[in-house]
């Protein structure tokens, strides 16, 4: 129960705190007065009108972002923990772990999947390792507009790429990769992609087979990755920490 009362009471805080940021962005006098003592309050009638339009602007706004900020929370929270480990094992103990499981895959291929197949996934991990290595280094170079934009897409990239591939040539990683893989798709193509009527296209010049899969998890590396580092983003400013700057705004 106290836990509970503990999280009610830090989303009141949020919203409350967030609310109040939005008000003062259009009456910075908000900013200068006591909020019990001497609080602001409009006095004319096109104050009180503008005060309690951009008031309901601002609850739609938090309405809508404050629950993709706390999934950038628990976003931010997986990823910070991948960097502790980063940070413990090292840029290179990061890559030779990376190249190790893939490696492994890899090795599983060779004694159970085709020729075609092993080489598939020799690929497939080889271009992993070498986007680990890319998500690394802008992810240490850059702040944070590299790191959402060039070094979360690689890493997506660098997570799911082997297992598709893999998928095309055993059956067990097929009957869950690829299902929802197709679920996937058909909610994109039925929501996202209806704009201009390019879900009819897609679904007219691409059908959903072999390296189809490929392809699409391939360019949904850059729209996904970009999601997460927004959403992380988004967290960050919504509930600050010591770590952001440390750990390059990821």
């Amino acid at each position: 129960m106290g836990t509970v009362l503990s999280l009610v009471a830090d989303v009141q805080y949020d919203l409350q705190r967030l609310h109040g940021l939005w008000m003062a962005l259009a009456f910075p006098q908000l900013r200068d007065s006591h909020p019990v003592v001497s609080r602001w309050t409009p006095t004319t009638t096109r104050e009180r009108v503008t005060y309690r339009v951009w008031a309901v602007l601002g609850a739609l706004g938090l309405f809508v972002g404050y629950p993709l900020a706390v999934l950038g929370l628990l976003i931010r929270f997986h990823v910070r923990r991948f960097d502790r480990t980063a940070t413990r094992l090292g840029a290179v103990g990061t890559v030779l772990l990376a190249a190790l499981v893939w490696g492994a895959l890899t090795a599983l291929a060779r004694l159970r999947f085709s020729t075609e197949g092993f080489l598939a996934v020799a690929a497939a991990g080889t271009v992993a390792v070498l986007s680990t290595i890319l998500a690394l280094l802008f992810r240490r170079i850059g702040g944070r507009v590299t790191t959402v934009f060039v070094a979360y897409p690689f890493a997506v990239v660098a997570v799911f790429l082997p297992p598709v591939v893999a998928a095309l040539y055993s059956p067990t990683l097929a009957s869950v990769v690829f299902p929802r893989s197709e679920t996937l798709a058909i909610w994109l193509l039925d929501s996202v992609l209806t704009y201009g009527n390019l879900n009819t296209l897609l679904r007219q010049r691409f059908e959903l087979v072999g390296f189809a899969y490929v392809a699409m998890w391939g360019s949904l590396a850059v729209p996904v990755g970009w999601a997460l580092g927004l959403l992380v983003t988004l967290a960050n400013l919504v509930r600050p920490s010591s770590g952001d700057e440390e750990e390059g705004d990821g």
